[in-house]
C-alpha cells in the first residue's frame, strides 16, 4: 500500500492535496490487487477511470474551444484526441513517475505492469476522476491541464503521436457517407495481461487488424494499417 510520505510526494507531483486521501489511493489500485486479496470492487480504480476519462474529453474540449475561437469543430476534434490518447496520457504519467505509486496484485507485478502504458494511461484517467469528486469541477480542470500541459503545447505545433483513428475517420468521410466500426474478434490471457485482437470495418468489410494489451492500441494499429496502406 501507499505510505502517507508517497501520498504527499504524488500529490504535489499532480498539484493537487486531496482532502479524502482514499480517493488517491483507490485511483492507483488496479483490479489486479482487489481480486487477488477479494476486495470489493469498488476498491479498485476503473469506476475512476471511466469518470476521468469523461473529465478529460471537457476540459480539453473547453480549453481548445476558448483558445482557437476561428478553427473548425473537426480540426478542434482532431487535436482533443491526439491529446486525450493513450500515448499522450501515458507520456504524462511517465513524467510523473505514476507506475512507482500503483497497486497492482503479485502477477501484473511480475508481468510489468509497473510501465504498461495502457496502465499508466488509465491511471491518470482515475486521478483525474478522483480530484473531480474531491475538490470538484475547477479543481478538476486545473489539474488536468496542470499534468496534460506538455502534451498540449506539442499537440499545438503537431509534435506528439498521429491519431490514426480520427485519420481514417477524416479520410473516408471525404469520400462519402459511411460507417466505421472496431470489433473485438478476439481476447487472450488473464485480465491483468490481456491482448485484444481488433478488425476495422469499413462499410462491412474489415479492412484492416490490431492486436495490443489494451483495446485502445489495438484499434490505433489497425487504423494506422488502414491509414498508411489503404484497401
Amino acid at each position: 500500500m501507499l505510505s502517507d510520505s508517497m501520498i504527499c510526494e504524488l500529490s504535489k507531483k499532480i498539484g493537487y492535496d486531496f482532502k479524502d486521501k482514499e480517493l488517491l489511493i483507490t485511483a492507483l489500485t488496479h483490479s489486479s490487487y482487489v481480486n487477488e486479496n477479494k476486495l470489493r470492487y469498488s476498491r479498485n480504480n476503473e469506476r475512476l477511470e471511466y469518470l476521468g476519462d469523461a473529465i478529460l474529453d471537457a476540459v480539453i474540449s473547453d480549453h481548445l474551444y476558448n483558445k482557437y475561437g476561428d478553427v473548425e469543430e473537426g480540426a478542434l476534434t482532431k487535436e482533443r484526441a491526439v491529446i486525450v490518447c493513450e500515448a499522450s496520457l501515458c507520456i504524462c504519467g511517465k513524467k510523473l513517475g505514476i507506475g512507482e505509486y500503483l497497486i497492482l496484485g503479485k502477477g501484473e507485478e511480475n508481468n510489468g505492469g509497473r510501465e504498461r502504458p495502457s496502465m499508466i494511461a488509465d491511471s491518470v484517467e482515475a486521478v483525474i476522476g478522483a480530484v473531480f469528486i474531491d475538490g470538484g469541477w475547477e479543481e478538476a480542470k486545473k489539474t488536468a491541464l496542470y499534468i496534460l500541459e506538455e502534451v498540449i503545447d506539442k499537440a499545438s505545433v503537431g509534435q506528439l503521436n498521429k491519431d490514426y483513428k480520427s485519420l481514417v475517420q477524416e479520410k473516408y468521410q471525404a469520400i462519402g457517407e459511411v460507417s466505421i466500426s472496431y470489433v473485438v474478434t478476439k481476447e487472450e490471457g488473464p485480465d491483468h495481461n490481456k491482448t485484444f485482437y481488433i478488425d476495422l470495418v469499413i462499410n462491412g468489410k474489415v479492412l484492416g487488424k490490431g492486436i495490443g494489451k489494451s483495446k485502445k492500441e489495438a484499434e490505433q494499429k489497425a487504423a494506422q494499417l488502414v491509414y498508411e496502406i489503404g484497401e
